[in-house]
């Protein structure tokens, strides 16, 4: 079986030493937190202008200048039949003010928290989302221009939520 493969990107936003983090509600009224980003289209010239269009929409924030690729989450389901590659970036610069007018409906809520606060929002979030954030708020590492300081893989099995067995390769 083929898997359906795509990929997404993620930004890394800090203010005043908080992490922008975004509430998203899915489809069944589940909702999670997660930092602003999302899948990249094909029209996209590049991933940092997907991720860039994806950050001003769930945001309002237009970001200005890029650090680096903080770190890459792949995570492969093939019980559900997907295989997804996120990249996550983060941010040097950025202006504007937080709005939420997400096209897609799925964005309601954004905010900058401190990192105890952002950890505990991330506690129903998938492990490939929550694990790397984590880590990345306690370490702070640096970033490295296009390569990404660290990887993370999952495996998931599983067909429905409340039964994934989760795997950190």
């Amino acid at each position: 079986m083929s898997l359906h493969e795509w990929t997404v990107a993620s930004a890394l936003i800090e203010q005043d030493g908080k992490l922008l983090l975004v509430r998203n509600v899915r489809q069944g009224g589940r909702d999670d937190w997660s930092t602003p980003g999302g899948v990249i289209d094909a029209e996209d010239v590049s991933i940092l202008d997907g991720l860039a269009r994806e950050v001003c929409e769930e945001t309002g924030l237009r970001v200005t200048a890029w650090a680096g690729l903080a770190y890459e989450v792949v995570a492969i389901a093939a019980d559900m039949g997907w295989k997804m590659r996120c990249e996550v970036h983060l941010v040097d610069g950025f202006e504007g003010d937080l709005v939420i007018e997400d096209p897609d409906g799925i964005v309601v809520e954004a905010d900058f928290y401190p990192p105890h606060h952002a950890g505990t929002l991330l506690e129903d979030c998938p492990p490939w989302v929550q694990e790397p954030i984590r880590e990345w708020l306690a370490d702070r590492w640096a970033t490295n221009g296009a390569v990404p300081a660290r990887r993370y893989e999952y495996a998931v099995s599983g067909t429905r939520r409340a039964d994934l067995i989760v795997t950190r390769c």
